[in-house]
């Protein structure tokens, strides 16, 4: 089976129980995830299968979404409420100037991820350096906040719906949210609404994916490879090229309206060939395929 999976991931689960669930019901080896999700959130987790695990890079670098819900007045080691609480503050901040907090965070900023993460360092994930009690320095990276909206709000605690780029952490964003008022803060609850095109509306719980997956249907729950490619333009190849197109020969190409050195979905055939980009050589425009996806 080739295809992407939207799976709701409940809470209690790593990314990687999620794909060895998927690859049991499935019997199917080649299952990978498009961008881990907290063990203790819940959400959206696409899960591609087959030839779709080629696509998983693009699914990472997509916008998500989240719901989730920061208390004021406590910091805790990982940041979120199951973590150990190692400083509390009794400042009280008004409505206000929480809101306007929050809102702050909007445009680009600088994070730095928490050492509770999946992130390595010197090989080793920073949560198995933080369970050894070592602490280490992490990099400030550069993310983007698109969107916030406040759902509820009192003096202590909000929940407000982020739409955000790759790499953000939103415990880190709760945590310093809670240091720009002065206070502590942490997240309560998260829930991812949204990776791309996949919303949390449309996923699939493990045991509906279990039961379809019995009757023998599973297959009918996965989109498209190129589904997930959304944003990326189509280039149509004539259908006398379908042959050497899937076996990666360079194909010329006359029609100006395709620009060089930007990646297409290339068609051929009426049917979804792969990625591919056209470079400029001694004045002669050629298609060299990045990725192919159907079968040989």
């Amino acid at each position: 089976m080739d295809g992407i999976l939207n799976v709701f991931k409940p809470t209690g689960m790593t990314s990687h129980d999620v794909v060895s669930f998927i690859r049991r019901v499935a019997h199917q080896k080649k299952v990978g995830h498009t961008g881990t999700l907290d063990p203790n959130a819940v959400g959206v987790l696409p899960i591609c299968l087959g030839r779709a695990t080629k696509v998983a890079q693009f699914l990472s670098d997509d916008k998500k979404s989240y719901r989730c819900e920061v208390v004021l007045g406590k910091q805790t080691d990982t940041q979120d409420r199951y973590g150990k609480v190692i400083n509390i503050s009794d400042k009280t901040v008004t409505v206000e100037e929480f809101a306007g907090a929050i809102n702050s965070f909007i445009g680009q900023i600088k994070q730095i991820p928490p050492m509770y993460s999946a992130l390595k360092k010197d090989g080793k994930k920073l949560y198995e350096l933080a369970r050894e009690g070592k602490r280490v320095d992490v990099q400030a990276r550069d993310i983007y906040i698109y969107k916030i909206e406040i759902i509820h709000i009192n003096n202590t605690k909000a929940i407000f719906d982020v739409e955000c780029s790759k790499g953000t952490y939103v415990r880190t964003l709760c945590n310093d949210i809670g240091e720009k008022l002065g206070t502590y803060g942490y997240m309560n609850f998260l829930l991812r609404s949204k990776v791309g095109v996949f919303k949390h509306c449309t996923a699939k719980t493990l045991e509906e994916i279990e039961q379809i997956a019995n009757n023998g249907e599973l297959e009918s729950l996965l989109k498209p490879i190129d589904y997930v490619l959304y944003t990326t333009p189509k280039l149509y190849i004539h259908d006398k090229y379908f042959t050497n197109i899937i076996n990666g020969v360079k194909i010329r190409i006359y029609d100006k309206k395709y620009s060089e050195d930007i990646l297409y979905r290339v068609y051929c055939k009426g049917t979804f060939i792969g990625i591919g980009k056209i470079n400029l050589k001694d004045n002669i425009r050629k298609l060299k395929m990045q990725k192919v996806f159907i079968k040989r």
